[in-house]
């Protein structure tokens, strides 16, 4: 006789099992390079759009807010300077994006199928780092064509992209549940990030506002990340650890938020999805 397997959603809070996420680490890997085979199949340009948006994005910017608006831009072309911002910026938009739609765009796989749906959310994660890290190749040449060395402080950007990946994955977390229940959530999604755009210091600096109201703007997770990027790379100005820390708290706080509040209500995705 063939031993039965019942497995029962757990009720109340339930913790982050990572033995088990670590037992589904290739479903992982296949959920995100999914992503990717489905992002650029069938596309003529294929992965050349990954330096495409941000680089007509960066000129569109370039023109409209750095020669017509003369936005400050701390001492740096501006063309550089709105690159360098868009770079994290898009990252956490598109890992946002899609991370809310994942779990009602997998509908088939979890109401058929166990595994750990935090999966979900996360691989969107890894599979935008590709993006990145191409688009990242433009600001090298931009960098050599302007004649601006590479600062030590570098060695700070992969603290900054583990940040700008913990925000969008735990903001996402929050979305892609809710998103299940209500699915006004992914109408909402695409024009709030645009909105979270002017808001957050891409296309202006911090500088332009006085230093009283800093703290305001730091609460905005990816607002003191995209600050602290700028000098990290370009080695212009001091890192702004207070404004860092404060958003790093902050995101942080929405992570854990986030994971704890996608485990409370995933029992209820096979049934409301």
């Amino acid at each position: 006789m063939k031993e039965m397997i019942v497995i029962e959603p757990q009720k109340g809070w339930v913790p982050v099992n990572f033995r088990e996420i670590w037992k589904f680490r290739e479903l992982l890997y296949f959920l995100a390079w999914r992503d990717v085979k489905v992002k650029y199949k069938q596309t003529a340009l294929g992965v050349m759009w990954a330096i495409l948006q941000p680089v007509m994005t960066m000129v569109v910017f370039s023109l409209l807010f750095g020669r017509l608006a003369k936005i400050p831009s701390d001492g740096v072309p501006y063309p550089i300077f709105v690159y360098i911002g868009l770079l994290p910026w898009q990252y956490f938009a598109s890992v946002l994006s899609q991370s809310t739609n994942s779990v009602v765009s997998g509908a088939d796989m979890v109401s058929k199928i166990y595994f750990p749906r935090i999966l979900m959310p996360a691989s969107t994660s890894i599979a935008a780092i590709l993006d990145l890290a191409i688009a990242a190749v433009v600001l090298g040449l931009m960098m050599i064509y302007y004649g601006i060395a590479v600062s030590v402080t570098i060695l700070l950007v992969p603290l900054l992209v583990v940040l700008t990946m913990m925000n969008a994955v735990g903001f996402g977390m929050w979305f892609s549940a809710l998103n299940v229940r209500y699915r006004d959530i992914q109408y909402v999604i695409p024009f709030g990030i645009q909105i979270w755009m002017f808001v957050t210091p891409v296309i202006y600096p911090t500088s332009l506002f006085d230093e009283r109201y800093a703290w305001i703007l730091a609460l905005n997770p990816m607002s003191g990340v995209i600050e602290a990027f700028r000098p990290a790379v370009l080695g212009h100005l001091p890192v702004p650890w207070i404004s860092l820390g404060i958003s790093a708290a902050t995101g942080i706080v929405i992570f854990l938020g986030g994971v704890f509040y996608f485990r409370r209500v995933e029992r209820y995705f096979a049934d409301v999805i």
